[in-house]
């Protein structure tokens, strides 16, 4: 095994084992395992749910008890938000996933236990887990749908496996401008409207160039960014200056 197994523990609505097949898919988890489910199995609801996620239904491990489902593994994470009077270490999802990451590098095989989802895993599934995973949510609400709680311990393993930048921009295949391609634009639009007396009052007039070319300078320009707005100061000039191309 090279990710955990998502065991959902006596789930009630097919839709939501559905919706938790489709969350695992989403962070490159397929290895779920079914205890239990209410509404029986196969469950045509939760094939609809799925939607492209259908091969993790497909593959799931489907038994009677929480017994059999891990029998295989190693090392146990249980989901739950309410307080069960065991001594466990308890971890957030993130620390949970950086410690599952370690163990299965180490060869360990590593489960998660999600309970049901009107009450949670019981004290029975619970004592069977090495740690408990708790989700650090509003403590005046705590209840998480079973294929939320799927989706926030699956991104916190999709993160510690996958290095993701913090930020990108998206420039549509365009090369950022170069600084003498922004420079040129600067003094262009600064040009025009320097001969139409724009920077007034004069006291005025070197804060108010500053500003604008900070305006320009503050994000990014693309090639493609910069010739539109020559484009857009060009045609306003030439209308200015009695030039009828264009619409009216």
């Amino acid at each position: 095994m090279h990710a955990p197994a998502f065991i959902l523990v006596n789930p009630q609505m097919g839709e939501n084992i559905g919706a938790a097949a489709r969350a695992m898919l989403n962070f490159g988890l397929e290895h779920m395992r079914i205890v239990g489910p209410r509404d029986g199995w196969p469950n045509e609801k939760a094939v609809a749910m799925a939607s492209g996620a259908g091969r993790v239904l497909d593959n799931a491990m489907v038994v009677d008890t929480t017994d059999q489902a891990t029998a295989d593994l190693t090392y146990l994470f249980a989901t739950t938000a309410r307080p069960r009077g065991m001594v466990k270490t308890v971890m957030t999802p993130e620390r949970a996933m950086e410690e599952a990451r370690s163990l299965i590098a180490a060869g360990e095989k590593v489960g998660v236990l999600f309970g049901p989802e009107r009450a949670g895993l019981e004290n029975d599934d619970i004592v069977r887990a090495n740690t408990i995973i708790t989700v650090p949510v509003n403590p005046e609400f705590p209840s998480l749908n079973l294929a939320q709680c799927v989706l926030l311990t699956g991104y916190e393993w999709r993160r510690q496996t996958v290095t993701a930048e913090a930020e990108v921009t998206d420039t549509l295949r365009n090369r950022l401008a170069e600084g003498r391609e922004v420079d040129a634009l600067v003094a262009h639009l600064t040009a025009e409207l320097d001969a139409r007396g724009f920077f007034w009052p004069e006291h005025k007039a070197e804060p108010m160039r500053t500003n604008l070319e900070n305006l320009l300078r503050r994000r990014a320009l693309t090639d493609a960014e910069v010739r539109t707005l020559f484009g857009v100061v060009r045609y306003l000039a030439e209308r200015e200056k009695g030039d009828t191309r264009g619409r009216d």
